[in-house]
């Protein structure tokens, strides 16, 4: 019965190889499954009539897969062992006494090894050699090396901000997240004492999402610390003593249809023009969990009326799809050349007709919309009509952008378009720009250039963190760079000037 089994199992097998190769070469591509699969015909028949032939066959088809597959692929696991599933273990069933015995050996021991059933043998050795090396070998490892000194930022950027404080998500628009101060140091950092701490007073609530998460990074001006919470609350705390000087309530709605409630972060920005008299010259950006972007006087907390429509702006504007939860932004927006530019979160995996993941653009005083970059819709960046809406589920950013004013360019880090781990009716523009990186003109929103970190991306595998800016020493000179690190836990470095790896 084993015999039977396994040549009925080999003959459809090589049936459906013969078929598939045979329309391969039609199409003008290899003849190698077309050979494998009348291997694997012959071998079913010659197991139907109990010829002990039927073991050198196979072994000289698993001989010719094993030399195809390390020509196509090398020692490289993930790919190798597809390649072999099948045909490795049918080798080593084939030598197992329920067949042996079969094809005319009455007793199972050393003489068998002597016969037909040597070369496959050999063949099963080969295939578990080549996987033990494939298994122990990262042929996808790249050990990069950079030459000292190693990066720098960007003078321009950190000049603008004093040593002492914190102006943006990454310290600057560049998003190196490195501060010059040098007081404390590895040698003396056991000995911090604590000098004060403060309370929000921002507590989980009964309808909250299972992802409320306190993730801030505070900014620090002057003297004085500025921070948001999950639920949206603005606070701005005396640096010195922690003693809270103003606090903002947006009152933002409960919603059941949110995926995550957070907040990570605030946008500020400096106007050395007069705007509103002597009140918003510095200003506090907020986005909010139902969608709105409020401005802020940094001094206090009052909200700056002209930015807007009485100081927010509504960012359901155009949307295709309005659900309420199904789209807000838990990222600060990046201010570059006055102005605003923001993305936005789109739930996950709960239906393929879902908001935009449009990159829009304000004046950061007037709060206009200067330019809309849509995935869907590239080439397009001028503001849509009032009546027109963005395409729906594109790619969008939910996390933090970084800005080269110098370059003029905004770099938008993207994820998937919904639904993350469905990849059968997404469009030609989603497939480009999901889980990639975009380079932005600042004044205008057209694409300067993408690079895409997983093609075809199933797994979620969004790009989630704000791009760091600097330059990097190499052989060919000072080279302005864009460092990128991805959920697969690798990280990209990148000419920021043309997206070509460095």
């Amino acid at each position: 019965m084993a015999v039977v089994i396994s040549g009925v199992l080999c003959l459809i097998l090589g049936l459906v190889l013969a078929v598939g190769g045979v329309k391969l070469i039609g199409l003008g591509g290899t003849w190698y499954f077309a050979v494998l699969g009348a291997g694997f015909l012959l071998t079913g028949v010659l197991l139907l009539a109990r010829r002990r032939a039927a073991l050198w066959v196979y072994a000289l088809v698993m001989l010719g897969a094993l030399g195809w597959a390390l020509y196509e692929v090398g020692f490289d696991w993930w790919q190798l062992a597809p390649r072999g599933s099948l045909i490795a273990p049918l080798g080593l069933w084939l030598l197992t006494p329920w067949v042996v015995k079969r094809l005319g050996w009455q007793h199972y021991g050393a003489h068998v090894w002597g016969g037909s059933a040597l070369p496959l043998l050999l063949a099963v050795v080969l295939w578990g050699a080549a996987a033990v090396q494939a298994i122990s070998t990262d042929t996808h490892d790249i050990k990069g090396m950079l030459p000292a000194p190693l990066a720098s930022a960007p003078a321009a950027a950190d000049a603008q901000v004093p040593a002492g404080e914190w102006h943006a998500y990454g310290r600057t628009q560049h998003g190196t997240r490195y501060s010059p101060l040098a007081q404390i140091t590895p040698s003396n950092v056991d000995r911090l004492e604590p000098v004060w701490h403060y309370r929000t007073g921002d507590v989980r609530r009964p309808g909250d999402p299972e992802e409320t998460t306190y993730e801030v990074t505070p900014l620090m001006v002057d003297d004085s610390l500025y921070l948001c919470t999950p639920h949206n609350l603005v606070i701005a705390l005396d640096a010195e003593t922690g003693e809270e000087r103003w606090r903002f309530d947006p009152q933002v709605p409960d919603s059941s249809n949110r995926q995550h409630l957070t907040c990570r972060g605030l946008a500020y920005h400096a106007s050395a023009g007069p705007d509103e008299g002597q009140a918003c010259r510095q200003r506090l950006f907020m986005p909010t969990a139902d969608a709105r972007l409020i401005a802020l006087d940094a001094g206090t907390g009052e909200v700056c009326p002209a930015f807007g429509d009485k100081g927010q702006v509504n960012l359901w504007a155009n949307m295709p799809n309005v659900t309420e939860g199904f789209y807000y932004s838990t990222s600060p927006p990046v201010i570059a050349n006055d102005l605003l530019i923001i993305g936005g979160a789109v739930n996950d995996n709960i239906s393929p007709s879902e908001p935009s993941g449009v990159i829009r653009a304000y004046d950061v005083i007037s709060g206009e919309l200067k330019w809309n970059w849509d995935p869907g819709n590239p080439e397009r960046t001028e503001p849509i009509g009032p009546d027109e809406t963005y395409v729906e589920s594109t790619p969008n950013s939910w996390s933090i952008s970084s800005a080269d004013e110098a370059l003029g360019l905004v770099y938008v880090p993207l994820g998937n378009p919904a639904t993350d781990q469905w990849g059968g009716e997404r469009s030609e523009s989603s497939e480009r720009f999901s889980s990639s990186i975009v380079a932005l003109e600042v004044a205008t929103g057209r694409l300067r250039w993408e690079f895409q970190t997983v093609h075809h991306d199933l797994w979620d595998m969004d790009v989630p963190a704000q791009p760091s800016l600097v330059d990097i020493q190499t052989a060919e000179g000072l080279v302005p760079a864009l460092v990128a690190p991805t959920k697969q836990g690798d990280i990209y470095v990148l000419d920021r000037r043309s997206g070509e790896p460095i």
